[in-house]
């Protein structure tokens, strides 16, 4: 049976930030990824937002990963050519009842070592955004959009200068963990037994399931994976707004918000829809709810240019009606396994904790 130092299971970003941190660490690296290319899953259906760090609880994995990313995610993006653009955001209160709920992100998002957010009043949002109605709203400058795909592509490279590999087609149907490390099944058209001195579990919505399927005392720690879908509608001609919009976010979310791509393309997206298995399905008369909700802080909307757009699904570890979950990253100071940590629940800010996790990865696996 072959062996190899690490396996990062996964493809997405989080899967190549660990296995670029890893492997600049001078550890042997192999990822593998069940699709036939990488980043087509999670990681391809989201906003590409570059998340400032507002709304996560003080003191939590995804508040610390998510400014420390933003951070690391920005200076990468420099040095690397990843296109970006650091063009901030506007979360909004329609209403002089929602003040409190903004003055309550503005305050976490100071723990949360944030210092640049400043709070507007009506006359200073028109100045910067004249179609946006709203009563107040928060400034955010450090929020920004990135190309995902070339973040991908920049995190690959990185990795494969430092001599990991990368395996297509590769998708892993079980394991055990044993004292000598982990034993991985791989499936495909050349299935093999592999074993590993560390094993990532970076799968994204199959994490979970994953983190079942390899037989070990952590099998039994795994969470409940539970499934949110949120859709995207896009904008058809150009949007008057220069920066992102968001409204208070809702359970499960951020409320559907406006984002834009490094073209000036706006989309709308996403809500929050509840399912028991990924789907990608874009139900177009969902449109009404998105009109409605837009309506609230953009009056003038001409819903007709509204176009139904794509779907992502978020791997949540907790259900509707519970609070949100933090992010999980299960090393064996966590569950006892020697050689294995499961990241569960990366939904976002995955994206902009992405290399914030891939460090903090390759500092349990070389400590």
């Amino acid at each position: 049976m072959e062996t190899v130092d690490v396996v990062v299971i996964g493809a997405g970003v989080v899967g190549l930030a660990c296995a670029s941190a890893l492997a600049a660490a001078g550890r042997e690296v192999l990822i593998v990824e069940r699709e036939a290319c990488f980043g087509s899953g999670i990681s391809a259906r989201n906003s590409e937002v570059i998340h400032a760090g507002l709304y996560y609880p003080p003191g939590s994995l995804k508040a610390r990963l998510c400014v420390e990313g933003r951070q690391q995610l920005y200076a990468y993006c420099e040095q690397r050519g990843v296109a970006h653009a650091r063009c901030g955001k506007l979360v909004v209160a329609g209403r002089s009842t929602q003040v409190d709920a903004l003055q309550a992100i503005a305050n976490r998002a100071r723990q949360n070592g944030v210092d640049d957010l400043r709070l507007l009043e009506r006359t200073e949002i028109a100045a910067l955004e004249p179609a946006l109605d709203a009563h107040a709203a928060l400034l955010s400058p450090s929020t920004g959009i990135v190309d995902s795909h070339g973040l991908m592509l920049a995190l690959l490279g990185d990795a494969e200068r430092h001599g990991a590999m990368l395996a297509l087609g590769s998708p892993v149907t079980g394991g055990v963990a044993d004292v000598d490390g982990v034993v991985l099944e791989i499936g495909g058209e050349a299935p093999m037994t592999l074993r590993a001195h560390w094993v990532i579990n970076a799968a994204g919505l199959d994490a979970v399931a994953l983190g079942s399927a390899i037989r070990s005392a952590a099998s039994t720690q795994a969470p409940r994976a539970r499934f949110a879908r949120g859709v995207y509608f896009s904008y058809s001609g150009k949007a008057p707004f220069s920066r992102l919009i968001y409204p208070i976010p809702e359970p499960g979310g951020l409320g559907v918000h406006l984002t834009l791509d490094l073209g000036g393309q706006a989309k709308f997206g996403p809500d929050v829809e509840w399912i028991d298995q990924p789907d990608y399905h874009v139900d177009p008369a969902r449109v009404g709810r998105f009109a409605e909700a837009i309506r609230s802080w953009w009056p003038a909307l001409d819903a007709d240019r509204l176009q139904p757009g794509y779907a992502g699904v978020r791997p949540k570890i907790v259900g509707p009606g519970e609070a949100d979950a933090d992010f999980r990253i299960d090393g064996p100071a966590q569950h006892g396994v020697a050689g294995l940590i499961h990241l569960y629940g990366i939904e976002s800010p995955g994206l902009t904790a992405s290399l914030a996790i891939g460090n903090h990865v390759a500092t349990l696996v070389t400590a």
